[in-house]
């Protein structure tokens, strides 16, 4: 399923909503502006296997573009709104994007980006950028019926890059036509109940890979996608009242910052219309789910996956409360724990999570880190570097990022479960732990956070905050010292520039950092 039909059906229908502005695209608008843009796109020489990027911001626009990669056969890279020229032309240029779209409201760092991709050969903006085509006034000289042939494109996303470069994750496209069953769609649909009924709300960038996959999948079932163009906790409650929304996605650091609105701002909102939330991309804390759950009631599913799609899990309200703290079963793809040499752990053994299945991935232009995702003996097993075990019931619990881990004494410490201790402190809005140079010991625990608003810092601060790590945590796992900043380098996905923000600790000490 696809627009087209839904605009054949129901044309006036809001296929996306901007939350802040109530502004919206019908399916008859979405359908004809996405067919005038494929056309475009062919006549720019874009065919079957092609790239196509887009640098923008989270505006409605994007739908139209999507919509026609999908119907083109293109291959779609999204690129992080907030990277720098540098950093986003490394993608334009690493994906082979033969063209590009661009957003005016990003225009100092778009105008630069052509000098780090030269052989990109179309430059397409929204509104006006200098050097770039006019993508509405050339889209609009183009015809509105559909072409003969519609393959079907895919996106090709990249990593968000925390601990190096991003990684460009590249299918294969199906032989298929647009209009043809998606297995995607078909599988949101059977999950979560997505169809023609669905109001969607996504407070994440487009650009990331859930709130692209569910928005579309919602488009191709019927319903509305309401996007945010930024999260803000007390406005992602007002759009749940304001459109009746009854099907949403957020990461942990979105219920962090809903739980820490005052009772009465929660309390003031209609969210009786909410029927399913769905929440990935980080571990969330136990204590901070259970409080969403005390408050939403039994709504909230949560999904482990990557980026990757080698594999999956999943977990509902109801099995989660038995069993706090898991990011469920496997859904897709058989789990294996294994060890660093390979060998599959028993139950209640921490190891390297490897997903088996017969959807093998390929990092873009990068064999090497290809074959490092792969078990050392069977390569359709494969990992994203995350630590975890399963319970006897063949439940999953995450531990940490591999690369995150800290060896303290020859001692294993995992910072999540830290910094999932401390994120329950009143006064701390965010945190990270990493490990830090020590002479003696190798690494040691070090916490950096960022305060409540409108706290003031000091060493009494820092005091409380280790004497409360002290008291839920055994003694070696707990910060020696901790740092506080004003805003911690994390992205509106959630997933936090950890490895860059571990490199500053070290370089400052004179050495190179384990990542």
């Amino acid at each position: 399923m696809y627009p087209g039909k839904w605009a054949s059906l129901f044309p006036d229908k809001s296929a996306a909503i901007d939350s802040q502005t109530g502004a919206s695209v019908s399916f008859r608008e979405l359908d004809e502006r996405s067919i005038q843009i494929a056309r475009l796109l062919r006549d720019r020489g874009l065919g079957r296997g092609d790239h196509l990027a887009v640098f923008m911001e989270n505006d409605l626009r994007y739908f139209e573009i999507a919509w026609a990669a999908m119907r083109s056969g293109l291959y779609f890279t999204m690129v992080n709104r907030y990277l720098t020229a540098e950093e986003a032309g490394y993608i334009v240029n690493d994906c082979g994007a033969k063209a590009l779209i661009a957003s005016a409201r990003l225009a100092d760092v778009a105008k630069d980006l052509p000098r780090h991709a030269p052989k990109c050969q179309s430059l397409l903006s929204l509104d006006d950028i200098d050097g770039f085509e006019n993508l509405d006034e050339a889209r609009a000289r183009q015809p509105t019926e559909p072409p003969e042939s519609q393959p079907l494109g895919s996106f090709m996303f990249y990593s968000s890059g925390t601990t190096g470069q991003p990684k460009g994750v590249k299918h294969a496209l199906a032989d298929a036509e647009v209009s043809d069953p998606n297995d995607h769609h078909a599988f949101h649909a059977q999950l979560w109940g997505f169809d023609e009924q669905t109001v969607f709300l996504s407070p994440a960038p487009l650009y990331h890979t859930a709130p692209a996959f569910l928005s579309l999948s919602t488009q191709a079932l019927g319903g509305t996608a309401v996007v945010m163009p930024k999260f803000d906790p007390a406005a992602a409650l007002a759009a749940i009242e304001r459109y009746r929304v009854n099907r949403s996605q957020w990461v942990p650091t979105m219920f962090v910052r809903m739980l820490r609105l005052p009772p009465d701002e929660r309390a003031r909102y209609d969210l009786s219309s909410h029927q399913i939330a769905i929440h990935a991309a980080a571990p969330c804390p136990v204590q901070v789910k259970q409080r969403m759950l005390d408050w939403w009631g039994p709504i909230i599913y949560e999904y482990y996956a990557g980026t990757e799609a080698n594999g999956s899990t999943h977990v509902g309200p109801q099995e989660w409360l038995k069993h706090p703290g898991t990011v469920g079963k496997p859904m897709g793809g058989t789990l294996h724990i294994c060890d660093d040499n390979g060998v599959e752990l028993p139950p209640g053994e921490v190891g390297t999570i490897y997903f088996e299945q017969a959807n093998h991935f390929r990092y873009h232009n990068d064999s090497e880190k290809t074959r490092k995702a792969e078990h050392p003996e069977r390569r359709d097993w494969t990992a994203l570097g995350d630590v975890g075990y399963v319970n006897e019931e063949g439940y999953l619990f995450l531990v940490d990022r591999k690369t995150f881990m800290i060896i303290s004494g020859g001692v294993n410490i995992y910072p999540q479960e830290v910094e999932d201790a401390l994120i329950m402190h009143p006064k701390i809005l965010d945190v990270a732990v990493i490990g830090v140079p020590n002479e003696d010991m190798g690494e040691e625990v070090k916490a950096v956070v960022q305060p409540a608003a409108g706290l003031a810092v000091s060493a009494a601060l820092e005091a409380e905050l280790i004497e409360y790590a002290r008291a839920h945590l055994a003694h070696y796992k707990c910060p020696k010292s901790i740092d506080f900043v004003d805003e911690l380098p994390r992205l509106p996905t959630g997933k936090l520039y950890k490895g860059a923000l571990k490199d500053r600790y070290w370089a400052q000490a004179g050495h190179a950092s384990r990542i």
